[in-house]
């Protein structure tokens, strides 16, 4: 990740500021170029052209708002993060769940390699002796699979694994295709992979007719790891209440645990500090989505996405990991303009460090709503940051 010159996230009054010097200050502090800063200024720097290019049947754009989270230090590294969301509080309270976290060190964070999977299907009976023939045949398979991807291949990407199981109940054989994608999301190479080999399949196999030929979403090895530790004294400057916030959001978090109702709106809050990070610089937040309820339910039950817990010096301790595939190269990543300008800001991480600080977001996210709720409640802050568009909403009722 490239350093974008020495300052802190750390950005007291930045909320108070006006466009102008918020815009100014990016500028300053992330090198943005003149020709940047007026895109970010005019709110509008995608062009028919390219937004025809996004989207069949083209009629025009819809604009969300582009905000910045504050106070994130994640891995050693002071980071201002992009956020692309319509949400009142939500940039507030990643930020607030940033400032939390920093006086231990802010968030640390980690990822698996960029490991995506593609499913084959092939309806054949069981019968059929498929576990020798493939076993057989996995190395053919794979170097196939790689043919016209040599600098994927230099880069340690390309086809790496391939499993298979059996599904009784519809009869049909389903192959893992496993894909170092580097810097890329990899939806589809996957798809182009699993099209390419799936040709060989009937032939080797003697038997069999093709189903689906797909990537599937639930990226369960392309993890992203994020975890903190507050200390009681960040609640409160008084021990017994301090103690006692930590005491009610772990409480908070175990009603989670317990309750899939609690849960799916827990989620929802990791997911509205993930999602914004996920779009502002082009990515498929579905994909992301999908992937990350799929995680929450793996062992049968929905659980909720983070975990918190009290240490024994009574500091709050929290994580969350989650599938999370992103990608840097390709798609509207390279060719949105407020994409690539999100990116700069970040500092031009690769595709694994933009996973980390999507977790580290989702994460301070999730700290924030459970203090909220522990404490004051939701709606307090909340209303107090909607009340600008309550406000907006006034006239139009009287125009009605």
């Amino acid at each position: 990740m490239e350093q974008t010159g020495s300052f802190s996230s750390r950005l007291p009054g930045f909320y108070d500021l006006t466009l102008e010097e918020r815009v100014r200050l990016l500028e300053l502090n992330c090198q943005l170029g003149p020709e940047e800063g007026r895109s970010l200024r005019h709110f509008g720097p995608l062009t028919s052209d390219l937004a025809d290019i996004f989207v069949e049947n083209m009629v025009g754009t819809f604009n969300l708002p582009l905000g910045i989270a504050t106070n994130f230090l994640i891995n050693g590294r002071d980071i201002l993060v992009p956020m692309a969301v319509e949400e009142t509080s939500v940039l507030a309270a990643a930020s607030y769940g940033a400032k939390l976290a920093r006086p231990s060190g802010g968030f640390s964070c980690s990822s698996t390699p960029p490991i995506m999977t593609g499913q084959i299907q092939v309806f054949i009976e069981e019968s059929v002796s498929y576990d020798a023939i493939l076993t057989a045949h996995t190395e053919q398979l794979l170097e196939y699979a790689n043919r016209g991807q040599e600098r994927l291949l230099r880069r340690g990407g390309g086809a790496q694994a391939l499993t298979w199981r059996y599904i009784r109940e519809i009869k049909s054989l389903v192959l893992h295709l496993e894909v170092h994608t580097g810097d890329a999301m990899g939806a589809n190479l996957v798809n182009t992979m699993c099209e390419k080999v799936s040709q060989l399949l009937p032939r080797i196999l003697g038997a069999g007719e093709l189903g689906l030929r797909i990537l599937t979403n639930f990226t369960d090895k392309r993890l992203a790891k994020a975890t903190c530790r507050v200390p009681a004294s960040s609640f409160s400057t008084e021990a017994e209440v301090a103690f006692d916030v930590v005491d009610r959001i772990v409480a908070a978090w175990a009603f989670a645990w317990h309750d899939v109702y609690r849960a799916t709106t827990h989620n929802k809050g990791v997911m509205n500090g993930i999602d914004p990070v996920v779009i502002a610089t082009g990515n498929d937040w579905r994909a992301v989505e999908a992937g990350a309820h799929a995680w929450a339910c793996r062992d049968g039950t929905y659980r909720p996405l983070t975990t918190w817990r009290k240490d024994l010096d009574g500091s709050l301790v929290g994580e969350l990991e989650l599938p999370l595939a992103v990608g840097i190269v390709g798609g509207v990543t390279k060719l949105h303009p407020t994409s690539q300008i999100a990116m700069k800001i970040l500092g031009n991480p690769t595709a694994n460090e933009l996973a980390e600080i999507a977790c580290a977001v989702g994460l301070a996210q999730n700290l924030s709503a459970l203090r909220a709720l522990a404490t004051e409640g939701i709606q307090k802050g909340h209303m107090r940051l909607h009340q600008k568009n309550l406000s907006l909403q006034e006239p139009q009722r009287a125009i009605q």
